[in-house]
């Protein structure tokens, strides 16, 4: 394995911790998934933070399992550490006989062990081999992207994945110089990006090209085809009163985050019926107003987390929501009704005491972020 390579500094770790513990301290063992194990410095705080649970570790990158297992043997009796991608989790769960799991963290994108390791070809500012492979036992390498693909796959790549404005130029030039020879450096790459774009959009928004390493990184490693399938998957794993959160770095990982649990915290049924209809209810609740973004003290300890948004939920009891919906329905028919002609209410009325319009009930509107 050899000497770990770079540094790792967990990103939010207090504020995980915080969103977790909830759904870890429950009493009697619980488990917690971690989908995106890495070095291992958000699970050891867990397994240190909660001697009761169990840790189910999942990264795709077997150099950082090796780290992780050394780093986490003394909790050897309570981790199972897989080689798998995120998107397998239900096959892992299943296999290991858990048929529910308390906590989850995904901390997404590219780990500080592939970032700083310069044989990794992750590294814009580093000449390496065009890998970027997290897995670098299975798929296709970066390399085989930049000379293989035609220019229309190619300038989508980028478009879509690195949000690139001058993704047709970029692909172009590549297209150009694989003409004369493979492209195979890093350093070479990030010349032929930076050439391509006008000088005046090369002086704001940080090195040429970051976009588009992003890209053929997301674009080699599935990662956004993944996260697609992982986020609900992991979602329908949880027990009641169990918690996810989601570290995200940049806005399409968030984005799909934003939609996987938009889907689960609003009611599918009508608005104007007093009860939910079975099943039509909310199936989790946020545990903060959007995106939570990192403080300056966290920016200076570690920089690689200014760009993170944090989104965290929690799986409600059903029935709980359905009397919370009940609640907010029985308010709203008292007050339309004060308003009908010949209630002889008024305007100024009092309701009952604790049937505030505001009290957050069953909603999805307030978290604990607020």
């Amino acid at each position: 394995m050899g000497e770990l390579r770079g540094t790792h500094v967990p990103v939010l770790l207090e504020r995980c911790l915080e969103l977790l513990a909830p759904a870890l301290d429950r009493g009697g063992r619980t488990v917690h998934v971690d989908a995106t194990l890495g070095l291992a410095g958000h699970a050891e705080a867990v397994l240190e933070r909660h001697p009761d649970t169990v840790l189910v570790g999942l990264d795709r990158d077997t150099e950082a399992l090796a780290h992780a297992r050394v780093r986490l043997a003394r909790f050897a009796d309570r981790i199972h550490l897989e080689h798998a991608v995120y998107d397998e989790l239900p096959e892992v769960l299943e296999r290991l006989g858990y048929p529910a799991v308390d906590g989850v963290l995904f901390d997404l994108g590219v780990s500080s062990l592939q970032l700083d390791a310069p044989d990794r070809g992750f590294a814009y500012a580093q000449d390496a081999p065009l890998d970027m492979r997290m897995d670098q036992t299975r798929g296709v390498t970066a390399e085989e992207v930049v000379n293989t693909y035609a220019h229309p796959d190619l300038a989508r790549v980028l478009r879509v994945y690195g949000e690139e404005k001058f993704a047709g130029k970029i692909a172009s030039a590549i297209i150009r110089e694989r003409e004369r020879a493979p492209i195979t450096s890093s350093a070479r790459l990030a010349e032929l990006v930076r050439e391509s774009i006008p000088a005046p959009a090369r002086r704001t928004g940080g090195h040429p090209a970051k976009r588009t390493f992003q890209a053929l990184r997301i674009e080699v490693n599935r990662e956004l085809a993944a996260l697609e399938t992982a986020l609900p998957a992991a979602l329908d794993k949880l027990n009641v009163g169990g918690r996810m959160v989601v570290l995200s770095y940049h806005s399409l990982e968030d984005r799909l985050t934003k939609q996987a649990l938009a889907d689960r915290v609003r009611s599918k049924g009508p608005v104007d019926l007093p009860v939910e209809l079975p099943g039509s209810g909310p199936t989790f609740r946020l545990l903060s107003r959007g995106a939570e973004l990192p403080g300056e003290a966290e920016v200076a300890v570690n920089p690689r987390a200014a760009s993170v948004r944090l989104r965290a939920a929690e799986r409600l009891d059903p029935t709980a929501g359905q009397q919370g919906r009940t609640d907010r329905e029985r308010y709203r028919r008292r007050v339309k009704a004060m308003h009908q002609p010949g209630t002889g209410s008024t305007p100024g009325s009092t309701v009952e005491p604790g049937a505030t319009p505001g009290d957050g009930s069953g909603t999805d509107e307030e978290g604990e972020g607020t």
